[in-house]
């Protein structure tokens, strides 16, 4: 073979990684796939794909030299290279990372798309500019073994981690977290200085910047037989379980949304908590004089471990809600020190289940108990029916990934490792009454019945009991069952008998079970199989055939049970029928060795000869964790057998050697093992998270058996046990845990034809897009191209998968087992193909997706798109578990009651033709966006910048933070002009003309930057820069006028002004329509176009210019509005009608001589409001009429204090008698994406000063970082205007007992002192009665406006209850804090609290002792988590003690305040009414003088 020499190059030379002369390779293309691997090591092997040739010398090839140091090629040495076929080479899986970036699932599609056909190499980096996307490629699989480099086929299945997820840490505070494990360890300290302290590190490693939340929970048992042993103040949280017992659940918040680089610091916070957590939860409602039942920590089994799950699922369930552009993937780890085993209610486990599932969320268990000797995890049903006889119920969830975390200490004395836990000595212990009960049963026993030890062969009873009835009978039974559809079973949960003793009678069995209502949870014995439904399959689905075949041992009168029982002693030889859940996350693993899908960290020995299983100590090596791997790692897969080279990098043997030992353990394993040929897989194991790998029950004690799939073993063994059989140990899935996968993009599960008749409702509709869009597209105020029928496909496929769908893909069956290369055979293809492929001759696309029970095939012939639904015949009725507990947030002082509900989703119900029609025309306004669609959000307020207080506070360490009022400065002209800058250039993005007195000069578009345009006419003299400069907006300009500032005077004549010539007091309205036309003094026009007629305007402008103009004896507004009557103005819409509203909207001059050509345009431009108004953000001022217009002064008296308190907010008195408007938003602004993508802009229709302003985008046909790419320039542009955009949550408060709140975040209450309070007697006594409580929230209200708080406009609670409470809410101006008052109709008298009142504040205020709480005033805070985590801990306190943050210290000091500490709050009522006073005395001068 022909060898080369090598050369390198750097990325700046050539973004190629391989460069080669075509003269000398004229055979090869662009897109060929060569081998490059070097004469002296030929098991390095590097694939590398041609994308550019180069004028290179003769025999020379070069690569990039960061893969040649990668592959060890040396520079000059000389290399083989060969042309290799791409299927050859085919990787099998693919792992891509990627951080701190958002990427939804129809942009994972089409990465997947851009990088089939492409050849990677181990950490390539990744870099898609069209959809602004950068990852890595991690891990890769072909033929069963790990590689370093391979191509990307259609087939390959690709996994994406993230290393920036939302991940909830959950620890449970069981009473074993007080016990020592077998080093002598608490269990804590296994869990937090073993098992934190390693994740932690981990992370730290592999870059993580995880958002974390860290929650210690626990549930406390209390020993009572009736409520009324309670006192009132413990009720309100108890729950009642199956056994009659009462308990509570707490949950301590240690970190909130958090992102470190070190999180050692957050470890000894635990440790902070774990030493008071005991004794705080037991005691927690211990009151002096008060007796309360004992309370008891109850144990892991018992703990509240599904309803963690469900409280994490609450807020993972709102992705689209809070959507950040900097984070993927959710993740919630529950920590136990029990053993994988859970008491649980089996209504819970269905929600749970149905909710993981259909949610995409990975679940993480890790025990850091011992791993029993039975299968985990194992779910153990409540079983309400408490006679002797009944069975109990346990099932083997699939959905939860579990790991055993064990330390690396080993006993000096033994290696031998306890798996069994003994349960505590318990001294001289009489036996209670129903023990004795029990006793006297059994010794009742009938003689018959009763087995003895001796006689019995117990083996032969277990046989009997787990298996399986005959086929025969459930062939018959199928039949009687259809009729009766009850409930859907497959075998997921096994019935074990507690009591093999007792003789079953079919009367006794109906009763015991409840109707279930999943389909992969099954229960009951003989008398129930008369109910069951869904039974074609149930002959297989119960008998592995080995098992149907035994002779049924008979013993005594047991009467066969109607299905195998499963014993989780011995779960493998049940396989269970295929679902489309069971496969939902199987694409996630690697196929291994033997072609199943494997769990990295399960470590199961290959049965074969003992000698051949001593590799050496291979897994210890971290290589896999550490981000920089080197190549000799990864084995290369190419034509050659893959198991003829090295495996990985070894020291203690030689590479060959090992090679060989290799191959010799997996061709020499039982064939049993090894599945050949691969094909669509039908029945699945019970246990496991793949359904492939089988549970054995030789568990290996301690000594940890070398993996054939190398990954992170905690310790391995020199060599295995002598008898060398098949051996289990789960260990830790690091790579789970930190950089957990996201859920696929493909599975391969779909029902077969009898199924889908029999079970399913088939339902579809057609569209025709280019029909559809023509139409829409012509009745916009602003033309934009409609989608084409290939985009509207892709769009329709796009999102279903956003919403959680997955693409079908299901392997053709190959006719004969395909044989490894090393034994003569050739690798097959198994094309893949999306199901139902046509042949390639019609031009006919379809796909096929999945989600739950849900199917959906999409089919494009020609231009029509066909969309057929499956649904189930028969879908689970939804379940609602309410749940109740406490919570105790960072900041709070106690902990809160909370209550949430859990509930299963109905995805049948989601209304796809609506969205596939919002698709079809381009979100045209006759389909918007509703809440039911689940669109993607991100939700802003604009706030002003300058600001005096913040800066005293921080820079200057000013002790109290009551001082903005005293700092403010009056710039609301400032605030309007800014804003109007940043809605006119950055938000609508219009430009402007400005005609000079030159009739020919060119227009200069004036787009708000500073910078000056490029080509200057030549006759505009220097001095003019500065002008232009400093005049950035038009408003700026007229105010400059009105002003007569020097700017005016000095520079008018070079910018082509003629002086200012005031008009006449007494124009009539033609005079002033010319003088606005006036080409050199009129008012501002924008630069013509499409969408807008010609000389439009904003009113704000037109109302400036005119106060410039006119003295002030005529009000601006009213002569524009006469203008508007006359037809002299009009809205730019062509709307006569609309008035002139002050603010951000645009009007227009008619031309009446060109008026018939108007009419011609206004085809183009129907009089449509709306559609005017869909396109256009058109923005009301208000609270600025003094800007035009001088207004009489309001006295200088408080607001709560006047005669007539003012109006709360805008909102109450604003033309518009909406809250809110919608717009559509462009989102690809830089023109970066491929795809058509647009969005909405939800906006107040109001701005006032003072007031924070708020903007929604909202999208669902959109790239996360496009349209993060979109809020990032108006982030940058609304700093240039002295605003900043802050993002904040949907929900704010997160108050306990909403809906879609989280369940893990809840308001601080901030009483206002109660001192203070009582000490006024009836506060505002004064004033009239029903004023009263509308001056206590205005008290309030100044209160927070000397803390810096700007009152934020929301949209009204519905409610028929006419009593309900009003609420404002207000945002403190750095964005970082909210508040909400809340106020009753009632007046604030102390004494005469109102019930529904009382009722409001029991739920949110934390402790109240009795139901007839008196109303307490005060203020509810929260943080906003939306605030990144940087910039959050940036605003430190310069030269405060502990670095403190100024968001705590404002907590801190607005308490002080309030709680009336050093009477501040006293002192500030009085300097109100010292104002009052002072100003009704200047008043009653003034009258005096004017006498």
């Amino acid at each position: 073979m022909k060898h080369y020499k090598l050369n390198t190059h750097q990325k700046s030379y050539s973004d190629a990684d391989l460069l080669i002369n075509q003269k000398e390779h004229p055979d090869t293309k662009i897109g060929d796939v060569v081998e490059v691997y070097d004469r002296e090591d030929e098991n390095t092997r590097l694939l590398l794909q041609i994308t550019k040739f180069n004028d290179l010398r003769r025999d020379e090839i070069s690569i990039e030299a960061g893969i040649a140091t990668q592959f060890n090629l040396r520079k000059f040495a000389y290399v083989f290279m060969r042309r290799v076929n791409a299927s050859d080479v085919a990787l099998d899986s693919i792992e891509i990372t990627f951080k701190d970036q958002y990427m939804g699932r129809s942009e994972m599609w089409r990465l997947k798309t851009y990088l089939t056909d492409t050849c990677v190499y181990i950490n390539k980096k990744i870099e898609n500019n069209e959809m602004q996307i950068r990852c890595q490629v991690y891990e890769m699989w072909a033929q069963g073994e790990r590689v370093s480099c391979g191509v990307i086929t259609e087939d390959t299945k690709i996994v994406f981690r993230s290393s920036t997820s939302m991940v909830y840490l959950f620890l449970q505070m069981s009473s074993e977290m007080w016990d020592f494990d077998i080093h002598g360890d608490l269990y804590f300290e296994k869990a937090v200085n073993g098992f934190l302290t390693e994740l932690f590190h981990k992370w730290k490693k592999l870059g993580c910047n995880h958002e974390v939340t860290v929650v210690l929970f626990s549930r406390t048992f209390y020993a009572a037989k009736s409520l009324d042993e309670f006192p009132d103040h413990m009720r309100d949280c108890l729950q009642l379980d199956y056994k009659g017992r009462y308990y509570e659940d707490f949950y301590r918040v240690a970190i909130q949304n958090e992102r470190n680089e070190d999180w050692c610091t957050v470890l000894t916070q635990l440790r902070k908590l774990f030493t008071s957590y005991e004794s705080t939860v037991l005691r927690y409602h211990e009151r002096e004089g008060v007796q309360i039942p004992a309370a008891t920590n109850s144990t892991a089994a018992q703990g509240n471990f599904l309803e963690v799950l469900n409280i994490s699922l609450n807020t993972f369930e709102k992705h689209y809600l809070d959507r950040t552009f900097d984070r993927t993937g959710q993740l919630s780890v529950v920590i136990t020190p029990g053993v994988g085993v859970f008491e649980v209610d089996r209504e819970l486990t269905n929600i749970t289940k149905q909710r993981i599932i259909d949610n995409g969320v990975g679940s993480d268990l890790v025990c850091v108990g011992e791993q029993p000797l039975h299968a985990v995890p194992l779910l153990k049903f409540h079983n309400k029916d408490t006679t002797v006889t009944s069975a109990d119920d346990y099932s083997l969830p699939h959905w939860i990934n579990l790991s055993f975390y064990s330390t690396n200490k080993k006993v000096a004395y033994s290696n031998f490792i306890p798996r069994i836990k003994l349960p505590p000595i318990v001294a001289n212990v009489t036996l209670n009454e129903e023990n004795r009960e029990s006793e006297k049963y059994f010794l009742s026993c009938n003689q018959s019945e009763y087995i003895h030890n001796s006689l019995f062969d117990y083996d032969a009873y277990d046989e009997q009991i787990f298996q399986p009835p005959p086929a025969q009978s459930t062939c018959s039974l199928q039949r009687v069952v259809r009729a009766k559809k009850t409930s859907v079973p497959s075998l997921e949960t096994s019935a074990y008998r507690n009591h093999d003793w007792e003789n079953l009678t079919p009367t006794k069995i109906p009763n015991l079970r409840r109707k279930m209502s999943d389909p992969d949870i099954y229960h009951g014995t003989s008398g129930m199989l008369a109910a069951l439904t869904d039974t074609p399959n149930l002959s297989e689905s119960l008998a592995s055939d080995k098992n149907a075949r035994r002779s049924i041992v008979s013993i005594a009168p047991i009467v066969r049970p109607g299905r195998a029982l499963i014993n989780p002693f011995d779960p493998s030889h049940v396989t269970i029928k295929l679902t489309s859940n069971r496969r939902r996350w199987t694409h996630i693993f690697p196929k291994g060795p033997t072609g199943v899908l494997i769990q990295q960290h399960h470590y199961q020995a290959v049965p074969a000869k003992p000698q051949n299983l001593n590799y050496g100590n291979v897994a210890n090596s971290e290589n896999e964790y550490s981000s920089g791997y080197s190549a000799i790692d990864y084995d290369h897969t190419s034509t050659c057998s893959s198991l003829n080279k090295s495996f990985i990098a070894n020291n203690e043997c030689d590479k060959t050697d090992f090679a060989k030992k290799r191959n010799n353990s997996l061709l020499n394993a039982t064939t049993n093992n090894v599945t050949t040929g691969v094909v669509a897989p039908t029945k699945s194991f019970l246990w496991g998270a793949t359904g492939e790998q089988e549970w054995t029950p030789a568990l290996t004690t301690g000594k940890h058996l070398n993996p054939i799939v190398e990954s992170e073993a905690p310790f391995i063994s020199e060599s295995a046990n002598a008898d060398g059989r098949g051996k289990v140990i789960i260990g830790v899935d690091w790579k789970s845990l930190t950089i957990p996968a996201c859920l696929p993009i493909t599975t391969d599960y779909f029902p077969d034809k009898r199924s889908l008749h029999n079970d399913y409702v088939i339902s579809d509709y057609t569209l025709l897009p280019d029909d559809v869009n023509i139409d829409y597209a012509n009745s916009r105020a602003v033309y934009r191209k409609p989608l084409s029928t290939e985009e509207v496909f892709r769009e329709i496929v796009s999102q279903r998968l956003a919403q959680g769908f997955q693409l079908i893909v299901v392997e053709e069956k190959s006719a004969q087992p395909a044989q490894a290369p090393c034994c003569g055979g050739s690798k097959q293809q198994k094309p893949s193909t999306v199901l139902g492929m046509v042949a390639p001759t019609e031009v006919t696309k379809e796909y096929m997706l999945s989600i739950g029970r849900i199917f959906h095939r999409i089919t494009l012939v020609g231009s029509v798109i066909t969309v057929t639904g499956y649904r189930p015949r028969h879908p689970y009725p939804p379940i609602n578990v309410d749940y109740r507990y406490r919570f105790h947030a960072p900041q709070h002082e106690t902990y809160e009651i909370s209550g949430v509900n859990f509930t299963t989703e109905k995805l049948e119900n989601f209304n796809w033709n609506f969205m596939d029609h919002y698709i079809c025309t381009r979100g045209d306004r006759d389909y918007s966006l509703m809440e039911s669609l689940k669109y993607w959000r991100y939700r802003m307020y604009l706030l002003p910048t300058d600001n005096l207080a913040m800066k005293k506070i921080i820079e200057y360490g000013s002790q109290r933070c009551d001082i903005y009022t005293d700092l403010a400065v009056d710039n609301t002209k400032k605030q309007v002009e800014d804003f109007m800058r940043f809605m006119e250039v950055h938000i609508n993005k219009v430009k402007r003309q400005r005609v000079h007195g030159l009739v020919n000069s060119p227009f200069r578009e004036r787009v708000g930057s500073n910078r000056l345009p490029e080509k200057r006419p030549s006759f505009i003299s220097k001095p003019v820069m500065k002008v232009d400069r400093g005049r950035i907006s038009p408003a700026a300009d007229a105010a400059a006028i009105a002003l007569n500032t020097d700017l005016n005077h000095r520079e008018d004549h070079d910018d082509g002004f003629v002086t200012e010539v005031k008009l006449r007091p007494n124009s009539n309205l033609t005079e002033v329509l010319e003088a606005m036309k006036h080409p050199q003094t009129g008012v501002a026009f924008f630069t013509q176009t499409t969408s807008l007629p010609n000389y439009t305007f904003v009113s704000h402008e037109a109302l400036l210019w005119l106060k410039a103009r006119m003295d002030n004896s005529r009000n601006p507004l009213e002569i524009l509005e006469a203008m508007r009557k006359e037809r002299m103005i009009c809205h730019a819409s062509g709307d006569w009608d609309k008035q002139i509203i002050p603010g951000f909207y645009l009007y227009y001059i008619p031309q009446p001589e060109k008026q018939p050509v108007k009419v011609e345009n206004h085809k183009v431009l129907p009089p449509d409001f709306n559609a005017f108004e869909h396109e256009w953000m058109e923005i009301e001022l208000q609270g600025c009429n003094h800007l035009w217009f001088e207004e009489a002064k309001m006295p200088n008296i408080p607001t709560f204090l006047r005669d007539i308190p003012s109006a709360q907010s805008w909102a109450d008195y604003s033309q518009n008698n909406r809250i809110y408007r919608n717009s559509h938003l462009e989102i690809n602004v830089n023109q970066k994406s491929d795809r058509m993508e647009w969005g909405h802009v939800k906006y107040h229709t109001v701005m006032q000063p003072g007031y924070a302003f708020e903007i929604v985008v909202e999208w669902v046909t959109a790239s996360g970082p496009i349209v993060g790419d979109l809020i990032w320039g108006w982030t940058r542009k609304a700093n240039h205007c002295n605003y900043e955009l802050i993002s904040v949550p949907a929900d704010p408060m997160a108050e306990p007992f909403t809906e879609k709140s989280d369940p893990l975040r809840g308001p601080i209450f901030i009483p206002l002192s109660e001192k203070f309070l009582s000490s006024k007697g009836v506060m505002f006594g004064e004033f009239s009665e029903e004023s009263r409580a509308d001056r206590m929230l205005l008290f309030q209200e100044a209160i927070l406006a000397r803390f810096g708080f700007l009152p934020c406009v929301i949209e009204k609670k519905f409610s028929f209850n006419k009593d309900i409470p009003k609420e404002y809410q207000y945002v403190h101006c750095s964005g970082h804090m909210f508040v909400l008052i809340r106020c009753s109709k009632n007046n604030y008298q102390i004494e005469s609290p109102s019930r529904q009142e009382a009722n409001v504040t029991r739920c949110v205020y934390g402790h109240t002792n009795n139901t007839n709480v008196p109303k307490k005033v005060g203020f509810l805070w929260a943080w906003n988590h939306m605030i990144p985590n940087k910039k959050w801990k940036s605003l430190v306190i310069k030269n405060s003690p502990d670095g403190e943050l100024f968001q705590l210290k404002m907590l801190k000091d607005f308490r002080d305040f309030c709680s009336d500490t050093d009477e501040r709050l006293s002192k500030f009522w009085e300097l109100c009414y010292e104002l009052k006073r002072k100003s009704l005395k200047a008043d009653s001068n003034n009258e005096g003088k004017l006498k």
